[in-house]
């Protein structure tokens, strides 16, 4: 059924562009993980750095972002051998490509969200 006004191919684009939308905030939409992309788009970190970068979140918290993040093809967990063992982990070029929204993103809260008055 369409929308009054809309013709059927709007409706179906409009479909298409919601269940988009919605697969993309099941990632997205968890708090921290727009942070963490965010944090990793000036390189490569490693588990403590992005926990300073990421101010506020626990380390089980990080641990299950980066977790996912990796599980859905946006970040690289990359083990060197050490001595010591050393952990880093930076984007995938499918995570360099959401980098632009995230700014634009951010753009648009200073613009129309109010400021945390903490």
């Amino acid at each position: 059924m369409t929308r009054p006004g809309r013709d059927e191919t709007t409706t179906i684009s409009c479909d298409r562009a919601d269940v988009a939308l919605a697969r993309a905030f099941e990632v997205l939409g968890k708090r921290w993980s727009g942070l963490v992309i965010g944090s990793l788009s000036s390189g490569p970190a490693g588990f403590r750095e992005l926990s300073r970068a990421v101010g506020g979140i626990s380390d089980s918290v990080l641990s299950d972002r980066l977790s996912q993040l990796t599980d859905v093809g946006l970040v690289v967990r990359t083990v060197d051998a050490g001595p010591p063992v050393a952990v880093s982990y930076h984007l995938t070029a499918a995570g360099r490509a959401l980098v632009p929204a995230l700014t634009q993103i951010a753009r648009w809260a200073e613009e129309h969200l109010p400021a945390d008055p903490s």
